[in-house]
């Protein structure tokens, strides 16, 4: 079997920093990055849920370009999983053996890219499509989350910052090959019993950016 990498010699002594940092804040505040970078995520599926609200107040194709956030987010998890597969680096909590504010996971819960920072940024970049204050709001997030897994320990600065760019890009491709022929999912919807997550007709092409 392939032996596991291990990354702190990419940007080791930056994550100590930032661990040490952390170990020396306050409570209150170590408490507030933890619960974010926990429960984080549970934001980017509200924003995608007023998006979805929102969009099929336009139109079907708008409406089905908000619902296909989430199935894009999915893809772009999945793409990054199979890339933790591939490279299998091992947490730096692990490796440095520093005393984190999250639990370090086990050994074999790989590191890079981060799943949290490419969901985020997946989300933001899709929301974008939807929406540009939604997608604002997302991408502001997206960076809070990304911080936030280095600051807990969970994750090096380039684990984030892999994921970051891997989740924009898948979401961007998707989402921007939606944007080509958005009628033709709608119409494919509109035949299902998902028809109502479509909302009322509404003549001609819906302006989908126009929803923000």
């Amino acid at each position: 079997m392939r032996p596991a990498f291990t990354g702190a010699s990419l940007d080791g002594p930056a994550y100590t920093d930032v661990v040490d940092l952390a170990r020396h804040s306050p409570v209150w505040f170590d408490d507030t990055v933890s619960a974010w970078s926990a429960y984080g995520l549970a934001v980017f599926a509200v924003l995608m849920l007023v998006g979805w609200w929102r969009a099929r107040q336009v139109g079907p194709e708008a409406a089905v370009t908000a619902l296909a956030v989430p199935v894009v987010v999915v893809a772009a998890y999945a793409v990054n999983s199979l890339v933790k597969l591939g490279v299998r680096e091992v947490r730096p909590c692990r490796t440095l053996r520093l005393v984190t504010l999250e639990a370090c996971p086990a050994r074999t819960d790989w590191s890079f890219p981060s799943n949290h920072a490419a969901i985020a940024a997946a989300a933001a970049v899709a929301l974008f499509f939807v929406s540009r204050r939604l997608g604002a709001v997302a991408a502001v997030a997206a960076v809070a989350m990304a911080v936030s897994r280095v600051w807990v320990g969970a994750h090096y600065p380039h684990d984030v910052l892999a994921g970051l760019l891997l989740g924009s890009v898948a979401a961007f491709a998707a989402m921007g090959a939606l944007q080509r022929r958005p009628d033709v999912p709608a119409q494919w919807v509109a035949a299902t019993p998902l028809r109502p997550l479509l909302g009322a007709p509404v003549a001609g092409k819906a302006a989908v950016r126009g929803a923000g």
